[in-house]
């Protein structure tokens, strides 16, 4: 019998894109015959009977399995257990649901601003009434802790209700005319059909970033979500169902990811298309784009410096630099992922960080006062062995952690380095996990020669005391995205995105809106 790691090893491989699609005869909607944890088991039996368990994609408003009739196994990185299978699709299904899409897009882009903001509005309510369940599902399938993933559901929620309010406040321009019996206007209309591209470690979130202002703007949508979680996709669309947004407006496909993504590129009829995840499938993306010449918004890979001066204030250093680092088990994009302490603070930072780690509770995300839950699989955790291995054999000391926890699977200790050298992998790579690099720096210039030297932009992270400061490191940093003594920065009011190979676009906030908008000037003439 093979391990519940090896299990994973074999389905995921090195890549989140590669995965096993197997055929079936018959479509189970819960293989809770091969559960081991009693935890776990109840919470999906309960999912279950609440009807936000779904096995099927949504395609044109009805469940549907693969034409084939293959499927995915959906695991949970906590135990290894099977929670159920979903459809493994391809181009044909997905070509379904984009014309499906398309269908649904000549009504729905004229229906009312007012009444997409009602549709969005009941999603909203509905997102937050069953947020509990929302919670529990995501923890099961993706890992983080429970209250952690109560509050992404909260989070994600939050852009529907930004965005169903935004929709009443897509306006157009009058423009001055040029000649007498002329008048200029400039129309705002929505781009079409969108195809949505969405990561594991934010199965909600990263949804409801795209999807609200799409809907909000009269656009449909086609969404591929990250095959290791797409039931929190799955549960999110029923309950869109239910709020009155028409069929065919949210469509859901999972399973091949080349495939789905060439039928996304291929189509002329998808007008867009937005993903968040690596930089090196965005950059694919986004060449595929261009024979249809999409619209296109990227937000992509960080390395997110977090860099505390010496006049900082310690405690807000340290919890700030505790949110941003090992939030989600370090499976952020914009979690610090280089750790830069002048010399004058960095030992007693060093110290005072270490103790505030060692004490994190790491274990299945159901558990009582857990804060860092596993990683996503097994090739996860490779990975960061690997630039563990790098840092150590360069010079890198360990202060806390730095192997796999006790508990097996894919759980990996809370880990603090010291003596980090910018040379180092994990200083030039995104680490994707609970590893926290200190870097010494000496001066304000140093700092920021050191964060900029690299082609991500995502965030950046400044704790000082010094006003003056704050505003020229902040101007002199080449990042969409900067907290001053402030670790967690997300709002649904903010824009989001970065520079560089970070991306392009923003996501949040009224400029969120612009990214499904088409811009149509209009010259009214002979009006004398």
């Amino acid at each position: 019998m093979m391990s519940a790691i090896a299990r994973m090893a074999t389905l995921y491989g090195s890549s989140r894109n590669i995965f096993l699609c197997r055929s079936a005869s018959s479509h189970m909607p819960l293989a809770l015959a091969r559960a081991v944890s009693t935890e776990s088991s109840s919470v999906a039996t309960r999912l279950n009977s609440s009807g936000l368990l779904k096995s099927q994609a949504l395609i044109g408003g009805k469940w549907v399995d693969a034409h084939d009739g293959s499927t995915i196994e959906v695991y949970n990185p906590a135990t290894g257990e099977v929670i159920t299978d979903v459809p493994c699709m391809g181009k044909k299904e997905t070509n379904d649901a984009i014309a499906s899409a398309s269908n649904a897009f000549h009504s729905w882009s004229k229906v009312t601003a007012a009444e997409r903001s009602k549709c969005l509005r009941k999603w909203f309510d509905l997102l937050m009434i069953h947020k509990e369940e929302l919670g529990q599902l995501m923890t099961l399938e993706q890992g983080k802790p429970l209250k952690e993933a109560i509050g992404e559901v909260s989070y994600g929620a939050g852009f529907i209700e930004f965005f169903a309010e935004e929709a009443k406040r897509v306006y157009g321009d009058i423009i001055p005319a040029t000649l007498p019996d002329r008048r200029l206007f400039v129309l705002k209309q929505p781009v079409g059909v969108v195809g949505a591209v969405t990561p594991w470690n934010f199965p909600l979130a990263m949804i409801t970033r795209k999807v609200g202002p799409a809907l909000a703007c009269g656009c449909t949508v086609v969404i591929k979500p990250s095959e290791l979680t797409p039931l929190t996709a799955l549960a999110a669309a029923e309950l869109s169902l239910q709020a009155g947004i028409p069929p065919g407006v949210v469509n859901v496909v999972m399973g091949s990811a080349p495939d789905i993504g060439e039928a996304l590129l291929a189509s002329p009829q998808v007008r867009k298309i937005t993903f968040t995840g690596s930089t090196a499938v965005g950059k694919k993306l986004m060449a595929g784009s261009a024979a249809t010449v999409k619209k296109v918004s990227l937000e992509l890979g960080g390395n997110a410096p977090c860099i505390i001066f010496d006049d900082a204030d310690l405690d807000v250093a340290v919890r700030g630099t505790l949110g941003t680092k090992f939030r989600n088990s370090g499976q952020t994009c914009v979690c610090a992922n280089r750790v830069l302490v002048q010399e004058g603070i960095y030992d007693k930072f060093a110290e005072v960080f270490s103790n505030a780690v060692q004490n994190m509770k790491v274990g299945d995300g159901f558990g009582e006062g857990v804060v860092q839950g596993p990683l996503i699989n097994e090739a996860a955790v490779q990975k960061v062995e690997s630039l563990m291995q790098d840092a150590i054999s360069k010079g890198a000391k360990i202060l806390v952690g730095g192997k796999r926890h006790s508990l097996g699977m894919t759980f990996y200790q809370p880990t603090v380095l010291a003596d980090v050298k910018s040379e180092m992998l994990l200083s030039r790579e995104e680490i994707f996990g609970p590893v926290a690099p200190l870097l010494k720096f000496k001066t304000e210039e140093e700092a920021i020669q050191l964060a900029n030297d690299t082609n991500a932009g995502l965030a950046a992270y400044i704790f000082t005391s010094n006003i003056q400061r704050s505003w020229r490191v902040t101007e002199a940093l080449e990042y969409g995205i900067v907290g001053i003594n402030e670790g967690v920065v997300s709002t649904e009011v903010a824009p989001f995105g970065g520079m560089k190979q970070s991306g392009l676009g923003r996501e949040g906030s009224k400029y969120g809106m612009d990214e499904y908008l088409e811009m149509k000037y209009v010259c009214l003439g002979n009006m004398s």
